[in-house]
């Protein structure tokens, strides 16, 4: 196993999730929509989510903060001690070395941020902030853009939207030092590229000037946007993938609505369920997008099962040369998968370009599916559609939500959606405010409001207590459900997500291999042709940048 532990949908289907990518230097990234959706009030559906005894409850407890950490990597400044232990896994692999908590890693070498230069401004500081949202996430944004400048007189922020995340990254690199922003948004998937851009102040830098206190913050939400020991991100709008499913056909099948599948086999059992039941002619839909059932989902599931997707720490130790597609983890996820396909138990939607094919499978009135997977941003969205009354047949108070079911009794997710950077090379003062802002936007009440107006996760747990974020909760936990699967992910590498530079190349490998098998091709040999080229997109990488 090679898991290790840090101690430290309808009327507007791309609202939902759009994809499509292209790249081919070290620093170019595919794209990827942010989800677009907003709450709303609702009945009290079912909302699951498994803990680690196997049992279902949407008000798990959150996990214990601690300092995130890596063993020093070639790619990252070292840590000043690490202890490490090596295993091997059932696949017969190498696992990554265990590691203890680094006391402090040295930030020697990294842009200075001076949190408190903002006091000697002669005036208003303006700074300009690059993101990719969209439609109702976008007006939320600004929402809380405008709250902040009315709240001093201090800063002044500037939101320019470049149309999505791909724009957001492709105008960024193409930029010189003095086009760019102050601060921008780039999604999960950037991660690596912004690192060795050389052009962000670590966000690790600011938080040790101001003394600032990020235990405040979802442990897995820091971990993501970390490596080596260094946060070099603030998260801000988190998401994770949860299971959408019909309650009235559960019901018919004589399922227990109350109760959606938790594993895999759970996933066959009562899909078979509900087509021997006639219910449902599918059980779920599933897809082969990069953004979903072909990439994000598929390196959910590796973490799910503990496991590393990618060699050196999932790439938080060192640039990654390898993918673990083709390691016996891989296999048996795409193996069920296929098998659910084949055995006429799921239905593929393809590529699902626009990100509502799926939903729109569990509405077919000729032959719907009962459950499929998607992403928790996308629920206000979901609801608020079938409240409108486009779906015939379907409404909002139907739709139940689960946590994502996988190879482990319990249920846990890693972080997607995108973080905030810190521009590197602006005048004391500048960076100074951007560090004003990207606490502000984290705070309590911020995080409340945000997660309302948007439906992303809350990353400060003091923003569940606050309103309109209490009242949404008490009133609709199936928003809860995905803040409960984060905050009962563990604080280890596999879920920490895996850190790679061609991360969307890596993934358009993978839902191309996937699209293969589901039209019957050998799972083993396809997915060994995919890991082989992703292998050469790595090494590449490592030329490029190592």
């Amino acid at each position: 196993m090679r898991r290790i532990t840090i101690p430290a949908l309808v009327a507007t289907a791309s609202l939902l999730v759009a994809a499509c990518g292209s790249g081919e230097s070290a620093i170019t990234a595919g794209q990827d929509d942010p989800d677009e959706t907003e709450t709303s009030e609702t009945t009290e559906p079912a909302d699951q989510i498994a803990t680690d005894d196997g049992a279902t409850d949407a008000e798990t407890a959150e996990t214990d903060t601690t300092d995130d950490g890596a063993s020093d990597g070639t790619d990252q400044p070292a840590t000043e001690s690490t202890d490490s232990t090596a295993s091997t896994d059932s696949a017969g692999g190498e696992s990554a070395p265990a590691t203890t908590a680094p006391t402090e890693v040295s930030l020697d070498g990294y842009p200075d941020c001076p949190t408190g230069a903002l006091d000697g401004a002669d005036g208003p500081v303006e700074i300009t902030y690059w993101h990719g949202m969209t439609a109702d996430n976008e007006e939320a944004l600004q929402f809380v853009v405008d709250q902040y400048n009315a709240s001093q007189d201090r800063v002044v922020v500037d939101l320019q939207n470049q149309g999505g995340y791909l724009e957001v990254i492709d105008k960024y690199y193409q930029s010189g030092d003095s086009g760019r922003p102050e601060i921008v948004m780039f999604p999960e998937y950037g991660f690596q590229q912004a690192i060795d851009s050389e052009t962000v102040i670590p966000v690790e830098v600011c938080v040790r000037d101001a003394g600032f206190d990020t235990s405040v913050i979802q442990p897995s939400a820091v971990q993501a946007y970390s490596t080596a020991g260094v946060q070099w991100a603030m998260p801000f709008n988190v998401s994770n993938p949860i299971l959408y499913y019909n309650q009235v056909m559960f019901e018919q099948a004589g399922l227990d609505p109350e109760r959606p599948p938790t594993t895999f086999d759970e996933l066959r059992a009562m899909s078979q369920q509900l087509v021997d039941s006639g219910a449902a002619s599918y059980g779920i839909a599933l897809d082969t997008s990069i953004d979903s059932g072909g990439g994000w989902f598929i390196e959910q599931w590796f973490a799910n099962a503990g496991e590393l997707f990618v060699d050196n720490g999932n790439g938080r130790e060192a640039l990654p040369g390898e993918v673990y597609l083709a390691d016996a983890t891989g296999v048996g996820i795409v193996t069920f998968l296929r098998d659910m396909v084949a055995d006429g138990l799921a239905v593929n939607v393809g590529d699902n370009a626009g990100g509502s094919d799926n939903f729109l499978k569990m509405a077919d009135t000729a032959d719907p599916a009962a459950m499929t997977i998607g992403t928790s941003a996308g629920l206000g969205t979901v609801i608020n559609v079938l409240g409108s009354g486009l779906v015939e047949g379907l409404t909002p108070d139907d739709v139940g939500v689960g946590g994502l079911p996988g190879l482990s009794a319990e249920q846990t997710a890693i972080v997607g959606g995108a973080a905030n950077y810190v521009v590197a090379g602006n005048d004391p003062e500048v960076t100074a405010a951007t560090w004003d802002f990207l606490t502000y936007l984290i705070t309590p009440a911020v995080q409340s409001e945000w997660a309302v107006r948007t439906g992303y996760l809350p990353i400060v747990d003091e923003a569940i207590e606050l309103e309109p974020l209490a009242t949404t909760y008490a009133d609709d936990p199936r928003f809860r459900v995905a803040y409960t699967q984060l905050a009962n992910s563990p604080d280890d590498l596999a879920h920490a997500g895996p850190q790679i530079g061609p991360h969307r190349q890596v993934r358009d490998e993978m839902a191309a291999a996937l699209a293969s098998i589901y039209n019957g091709a050998d799972v083993e040999s396809t997915l060994a042709a995919a890991a082989d080229t992703s292998n050469a997109l790595l090494q590449q990488y490592i030329a490029l940048n190592g």
